[in-house]
């Protein structure tokens, strides 16, 4: 019987990380360098690679894939560089222009006056007032003026707008004056893209919600454009199963929802790896601690926490430098981004210090060692000149690195003018670079209250290895979790994640006067919309998984709470009992929120009531079986026993290598020793010793944590 195959595939900063799921359990990864000018191609030589790996032709292995997941920072880089962003206009009630100017306020150095101050979205040229007013009870004000909003469609032709957000106050309230608007501006445009708030993002932070409704409405030409050409290549050789997108709350929708509201496709391919990391930590009995799951790429070093199981989530999510740029006003999974990578360049400032990043080579040209044009060294550079990495098998074989480029691009750029050797320089540039890491980790464990001495480093990505036991030692951190998947983390974790979409209905209430009956009605229209996506997009389910939420805080707060609600009858769908809200429902929804608080904040007020804010539902469909998977290794029977590395504790020895895959379930490996997967190599430095799970992951044990 002929198989069939299930693909991730996630497009970060510098390489297009594949796998491959074929039904037999094991999984298979496969890398290709990105192509930022345009991913797809990129996407196509990853899956050439998967091809090739499997003996067949590329037309034959999609003709056999059912379903292709693809994370994407496609619309991420859009809105961080300002390219290939619609020109987009933005209407909102008339006396509010600048919501979009003001944001939320707040400095990070708030005496350094020399810091830029915040750009709107969208520029006040393109901005509209709309003359109209919806009160907050859902009352009309002021009626809509459809003269003027026909006259604004007019100046939005003579303006070559390309796209639309329309953000009205209280719309969430009462959506009349915006689908109207809308109406009409079909009228006189035609299909122009447009967003309305009210039906994106119906929160009733008035600037969240403009924000994200300009974003999206500036990103749907661009990202119509690449799915439907991403569909048309795919197509063209064979493709004809399912395409779906990754979203930054950790599910996916179908390419064509997901390019009907785009935003949510920011940052996507990155919330996959939490769920990578608490599946792994899972299969190794680890997953009762608080993990700490990083994922290191070639740009960026990204940061979650999972306490209890649970992949936390935030509205937080800037798109850039916090206050300065926007927030996309979601929620999304909770990951903090630190600008280093396998690819940071590192650098002599002016005063003679050295730094490593925040610039990145890149994809393109990349580290000096890949010969493609950089001439900046980078952090991958400086682990080739350790003998951290084997130039002849990186990525599988796949690319040759030049360590004598690398070493030649060190000694002029940092070991000459800081007076030093090229190993003493590069060894600096390692140990340097997971300091701004620790900064990373440390800011969203502090935030929590978390101490990272009862965590597990969960390290993925495909520089994970180089830097694991250097940052878990800075933590004081104790165990270390290399997953048999880390090189390719996020892509892992999309081929586990279901189908889903998330629901919310804005309705403002206290616990001690709430109306169970009205929360019961706004639960179940809920459950009404979610029915609708599982019919719809997730018709093909074989399981499905609904989460009540809440979002709720202490009367006078500014911040609300994200807190999992209990709902009597939620379970069933489609008939049988429906969602209700009882008295004992509310105790314990009360009950839930004083705990998180105090678990969050370290206070508590039983005696105060709970101001609830949000009604939430996330629905999941669940379109492929849950069977235990692992990464196939190859074992390399090639592989030097040791290799010429340099360590700052022994200076330059002959470090043991291992493959991972060669090596028995709990045979230990003292360091300093080196022990590579396919396409990651772990760097064991000395008091650190490792062994190889049941599972094929890798577990690390420090001695000496905090050294």
């Amino acid at each position: 019987m002929t198989r069939s195959y299930r693909i991730a595939i996630d497009t970060g900063g510098t390489f297009t990380d594949l796998v491959l799921d074929d039904g037999s359990g094991q999984l298979r990864p496969f890398k290709a360098k990105t192509t930022p000018d345009d991913p797809t191609v990129g996407i196509l030589a990853a899956l050439m690679r998967a091809a090739q790996g499997l003996g067949i032709e590329l037309t034959e292995l999609l003709q056999r894939t059912e379903t292709l997941i693809h994370g994407t920072t496609r619309a991420l880089n859009a809105v961080t560089t300002g390219d290939a962003l619609a020109r987009t206009a933005f209407l909102t009630t008339a006396g509010h222009p600048d919501i979009l100017l003001y944001g939320e306020g707040g400095r990070t150095d708030l005496f350094d006056y020399s810091q830029p101050g915040r750009r709107a979205f969208v520029p006040r040229r393109l901005t509209f007032e709309v003359p109209e007013r919806i009160g907050a009870g859902g009352e009309t004000v002021t009626p809509l003026d459809e003269a003027a909003v026909r006259g604004i469609a007019a100046r939005l032709r003579e303006e070559a707008v390309e796209a639309v957000g329309i953000c009205l106050l209280w719309s969430p309230i009462n959506d009349a004056h915006e689908l109207r608007v809308e109406e009409i501006l079909r009228e006189e445009l035609g299909d122009i893209p447009m967003t309305l708030s009210s039906r994106l993002n119906p929160t009733l932070r008035e600037y969240r919600r403009a924000a994200s409704t300009v974003i999206d409405a500036s990103l749907k030409p661009l990202m119509t454009r690449y799915l439907d050409a991403l569909r048309e290549a795919l197509g063209g050789r064979g493709f004809a199963g399912g395409l779906v997108v990754v979203t930054w709350a950790g599910g996916f929708r179908d390419a064509h929802v997901s390019a009907r509201s785009p935003v949510r496709s920011i940052k996507s391919g990155r919330s996959m790896a939490p769920n990578a990391g608490r599946f792994f930590a899972a299969a190794e009995e680890l997953a009762d601690r608080c993990l700490i799951v990083t994922d290191t790429g070639g740009t960026t070093y990204d940061v979650s926490v999972i306490v209890d199981g649970r992949v936390p989530t935030s509205r937080e999510t800037w798109l850039g430098k916090k206050y300065i740029s926007d927030l996309t006003g979601f929620n999304s999974v909770d990951i903090r981004s630190v600008g280093a990578g396998g690819g940071s360049i590192a650098w002599v400032d002016s005063g003679g210090v050295l730094r490593v990043g925040p610039h990145s080579a890149g994809a393109q040209p990349g580290p000096v060692a890949y010969g493609a044009g950089g001439t900046e060294p980078t952090l991958s550079d400086a682990c080739l000149v350790l003998g951290y990495l084997d130039p002849e098998t990186f990525l599988g074989g796949a690319m040759e690195l030049d360590v004598p480029r690398a070493a030649d691009a060190i000694r002029t750029k940092i070991a000459e003018p800081l007076g030093v050797s090229v190993d003493v320089a590069a060894e600096a540039i390692h140990r340097l670079a997971p300091a701004r890491m620790v900064e990373g980790v440390e800011e969203i464990t502090l935030s929590q209250g978390l101490d990272t001495r009862d965590a597990v480093l969960v390290a993925g990505g495909g520089a994970g290895g180089l830097n694991a036991v250097s940052i878990a030692s800075r933590l004081g951190v104790t165990d270390v979790l290399l997953p048999n998947a880390a090189s390719v983390m996020s892509a892992f974790g999309a081929l586990g994640s279901d189908l889903s979409d998330e629901f919310e209905v804005p309705w403002p209430g206290s616990s001690a006067t709430l109306d169970l009956g009205h929360a019961t009605e706004v639960l179940r229209e809920l459950r009404r919309q979610a029915q609708a996506f599982l019919d719809g997009p997730g018709a093909d389910r074989i399981g499905e998984q609904l989460e009540y939420i809440i979002e709720a805080r202490y009367p006078n707060q500014i911040w609300d709470l994200e807190l999992p609600i209990r709902v009597s009858g939620a379970g069933a769908l489609g008939g049988g009992a429906e969602p209700t809200l009882t008295k004992e429902d509310l105790r314990a929804l009360v009950a839930g929120f004083h705990a998180l608080h105090l678990r969050t904040f370290a206070v508590q007020d039983e005696a105060s009531p709970v101001e609830i804010i949000t009604w939430k539902l996330r629905a999941g469909a669940r379109i492929h079986d849950q069977r235990a998977v692992r990464m196939l290794q190859s074992v390399d029977t090639d592989t030097r026993p040791s290799r010429s590395t340099y360590f700052r504790r022994t200076g330059r020895v002959e470090a043991p290598v291992h493959a991972l895959a060669a090596l028995h379930p709990g045979e230990r490996i003292n360091g300093p020793a080196l022990i590579e997967l396919d396409m990651n190599t772990v760097v064991v430095d000395a008091g650190a010793a490792a062994w190889r799970t049941d599972d094929g992951s890798l577990l690390i044990k420090l001695e000496e944590a905090g050294a």
